[in-house]
């Protein structure tokens, strides 16, 4: 199949650069809602040539949903070019304003075909309910910091969109194309089982044989799909990762995630310095400065329960504060929501993909240079970090060769509070 064009959008920073990655081809990240329109040619947000893919961070995930569904409206009436993919990202574990985006996104197609399942993660959907690693999403924790219960299955979280189930079977059973038209003339959109990516490849084929006007909706899994699609191998020109030792690099932990300790522990066994901050801390000095020159590899972290009504504003007051020490350092960042707010305050608006570490951790390059890896907060085990540490910095030791006394934790204050 020859390569196309696509446009995809994504709701928030994590999920825009694994899908970048995920779609195979030369790829941009844009940060930032296209309220002025895409364009087709010109600007720094220009849409997507031939044999390129320019992935939208249209950091939705959090706005109202009446907000969320204006800012997807308008990046589908851009993206509605020629003989161009339009390709919409959701979250795994079915957070955002899935509903009111989706039914933004469907407006003028001929039907969306949604399939929200990722493999690779453990994440599938068995009829039409979510599962983590065989468990049902709504008997996990997964949603404890959303402040309210995870849905029952992807018809409750899409309520209001009328849709229709297509089970493992039928996904696997050679007519799936023709039994998604079949809904597609009931007017409902197809939510498809899915448990492994190759009955992603099976759902991803079926939705691209019937046409343009049929538009997919699904995770990083369905988006790998649909890459295979489009570019059955690689492309060798896309740069490779280099590891560099001219820049710190600055670690940024905004993610609640148990694992996150684990993953913080691993990089302070090699030598990394770890400055906790408790939301306490953040609110206090809301303007206070981060007492920390990163030097090496430095993480800095939100430490403690942090409630969920309260996590964007102390997000978006870490951003802030890592940003004013950021200067020239490599950055790591974990949670889109993290991700979004730090680069934001750098004032960086693109970002181009190199490399995926391990899935979902995306290594970047900014415009001018600088290294940015991104993952989501739910992703990774207890080494990711560590894996992110030596891919960017190669002379990263392994654990078992630092001896306890070389290692030196960073201060745990902010500048002007006492210690």
């Amino acid at each position: 199949m020859s390569r196309g064009r696509v446009l995809a959008l994504a709701d928030d920073l994590s999920g825009a650069a694994e899908t970048a990655m995920a779609l195979r081809l030369p790829s941009r990240i844009v940060l930032g809602a296209p309220a002025g329109g895409l364009r087709a040619e010109g600007g720094s947000v220009a849409l997507p040539a031939a044999g390129e893919c320019v992935v939208v961070d249209l950091d939705s995930r959090q706005l109202p949903a009446n907000d969320a569904a204006r800012s997807v409206q308008s990046a589908v009436a851009a993206g509605a070019f020629h003989g161009g993919l339009l390709f919409k990202k959701v979250d795994s574990l079915l957070r955002g304003n899935l509903a009111a985006e989706t039914v933004a996104y469907a407006a003028g197609a001929r039907g969306v075909v949604i399939a929200p399942a990722l493999p690779v993660a453990g994440r599938t959907v068995c009829g039409g309910v979510v599962h983590l690693r065989g468990v049902p999403l709504h008997a996990t924790d997964a949603w404890r910091a959303e402040g309210r219960p995870p849905p029952r299955s992807v018809s409750h979280a899409l309520r209001g969109v009328p849709t229709a189930l297509v089970p493992l079977p039928v996904v696997r059973g050679g007519a799936l194309a023709d039994h998604l038209s079949a809904r597609f003339a009931q007017g409902r959109h197809p939510v498809c089982d899915a448990e492994t990516d190759e009955d992603l490849n099976l759902i991803a084929a079926a939705a691209h044989e019937l046409g343009p006007d049929v538009r997919m909706l699904g995770t990083g899994g369905l988006a790998s799909a649909v890459g295979r699609l489009l570019a059955p191998t690689p492309d060798p020109t896309l740069p490779r990762p280099r590891g560099t030792t001219e820049r710190p690099l600055l670690v940024v932990v905004g993610t609640a995630e148990p694992t996150a300790t684990q993953q913080i522990e691993q990089l302070t066994a090699v030598g990394a310095r770890h400055m906790p901050l408790s939301p306490g801390e953040l609110t206090r000095a809301p303007t206070g400065r981060l007492d920390i020159t990163p030097i090496g590899i430095t993480v800095v972290s939100l430490t403690g329960p942090v409630s969920p009504a309260a996590s964007r504003e102390l997000v978006a007051t870490l951003a802030s504060a890592v940003a004013d020490v950021a200067g020239g350092s490599d950055l790591v960042l974990t949670g889109g929501e993290t991700a979004r707010r730090v680069l934001d305050a750098l004032h960086i608006t693109q970002l181009r993909p190199v490399a995926q570490i391990h899935h979902g951790a995306i290594h970047s390059r900014t415009p001018d240079g600088r290294c940015v890896v991104t993952r989501p907060g739910s992703f990774g085990e207890a080494d990711s970090l560590l894996r992110i540490a030596r891919a960017l910095r190669p002379e990263t030791p392994h654990p078992d060769s630092v001896h306890p006394e070389s290692v030196h934790p960073a201060p745990s204050s902010l500048r002007g509070e006492a210690p």
